[in-house]
């Protein structure tokens, strides 16, 4: 009987061997992890921000402030200021150093109502040195159409530090940036009536002709109806359709939640100035054979000094002493990437030729130069 088993399982061995897989299914091949929401995806046409800036004052600061000799701006600030409360200083010498001009910016959230509050950045205009410690006073904060729609005030922390002594000064991070948190006061709402539109557009993030196909065609699997409508590789039309219950916003609340494969062309990213390489997961290369050899001349300087003998008419004098060293990896070999080879197979094969970063910023371009990297470059 144990014979027979064993048979059996060595023949059921073999027929596995000779069937062809079974193919998975395509759920199987794709796992979740690889699938966004749409909301993730897209923007909604018509949601978004919009930038607010203004200019103020900052007052209370321990002797940093703006020098107002080197800034007009702020000494003409002050003297309005106080003009506005009733003080007069025209043609006085003003001499406080405990004043700051700065720029206030926001970003206005969509459909924000008014008496809402967000967060402001304030950043000093002149030669001030630290906003620490220093108070906003009003400041309004107005659109791209001058329309005021927020109202600043409030006293400013900074993440940063400077001090300083008589032969030495220390500055950690930025103290001349910082943050009124919820600094702001909404005074005007910006009318948009989402609810009552038949249709709108999702704008990608990333603009792609597979994936607009990807995100209709899941919208419309949901749906069950022809309801979107791939335009551009960077929008997707939505209408909604005659027999459904709700308006437009349950149409997006329905279907942002729905998962689609992005789909991106392959691009390696280069940063030369930090040694940056970002490769995406599509980057593909054909054979190629790849070697780098390095070069390094060293020069060191070791002067000396030459003192004549006692009671001689000699000089002393520095003799140089230069020293030239040539140092080539003669040792490094051709390294063969495979046609077709996956993102790790890549990276495998680059680091076996034992470079750093830089170095592989020069590789990467050699490669693109000979045709055999399948993949655009941008360099930063």
């Amino acid at each position: 009987m144990l014979r027979t088993t064993r048979r059996a399982v060595l023949a059921l061995c073999a027929l596995a061997l000779v069937l062809p897989p079974v193919p998975a299914a395509a759920d199987a091949v794709r796992p979740l992890t690889t699938l966004s929401r749409i909301k993730d995806l897209a923007d909604v046409e018509g949601v978004r921000q919009n930038q607010l800036v203004g200019y103020g004052l900052v007052v209370g600061l321990n002797g940093t402030g703006d020098g107002l000799n080197n800034s007009p701006f702020t000494r003409q600030s002050l003297t309005a200021m106080l003009e506005r409360l009733g003080v007069n200083t025209r043609g006085q010498n003003l001499r406080t150093a405990n004043v700051a001009a700065v720029m206030v910016t926001a970003n206005l959230p969509a459909f924000s109502t008014q008496g809402t509050r967000l967060d402001v950045t304030v950043s000093a205009l002149g030669d001030a040195s630290s906003l620490q410690g220093g108070t906003l006073l009003v400041t309004p904060l107005l659109g791209a159409d001058g329309e005021v729609y927020a109202v600043a005030q409030g006293p400013v922390a900074i993440a940063g530090f400077a001090a300083q002594g008589a032969a030495a000064s220390i500055t950690q991070g930025v103290p001349t940036v910082g943050r009124i948190a919820n600094g702001a006061l909404i005074e005007r709402e910006i009318e948009f009536a989402l609810d009552a539109q038949r249709g709108l557009r999702l704008a990608l993030r990333n603009p792609d002709f597979t994936t607009a196909r990807r995100m209709a065609a899941a919208i419309n699997a949901f749906m069950g109806a022809g309801v979107a409508e791939p335009l551009n590789p960077s929008s997707v039309a939505i209408m909604l359709p005659q027999n459904y219950p709700g308006n437009i916003v349950s149409l997006l609340t329905d279907i942002e939640q729905l998962r689609v494969e992005p789909d991106q062309p392959a691009r390696v990213v280069i940063d030369e100035r930090s040694g940056i390489i970002v490769m995406g997961r599509d980057v593909r290369v054909s054979t190629v054979a790849v070697a780098q050899g390095n070069l390094t001349v060293t020069i060191s300087e070791q002067p000396q000094v030459a003192q004549p003998d006692p009671l001689s008419l000699g000089e002393t004098v520095v003799v140089p002493r230069t020293g030239v060293q040539v140092d080539a990896d003669g040792d490094q070999r051709l390294t063969i990437v495979d046609t077709g080879v996956s993102l790790r197979e890549l990276v495998d094969g680059l680091n076996a030729l034992g470079v750093g970063p830089r170095d592989l910023i020069a590789i990467l371009q050699a490669i693109k130069a000979a045709g055999a990297l399948q993949a655009e470059i941008e360099v930063m």
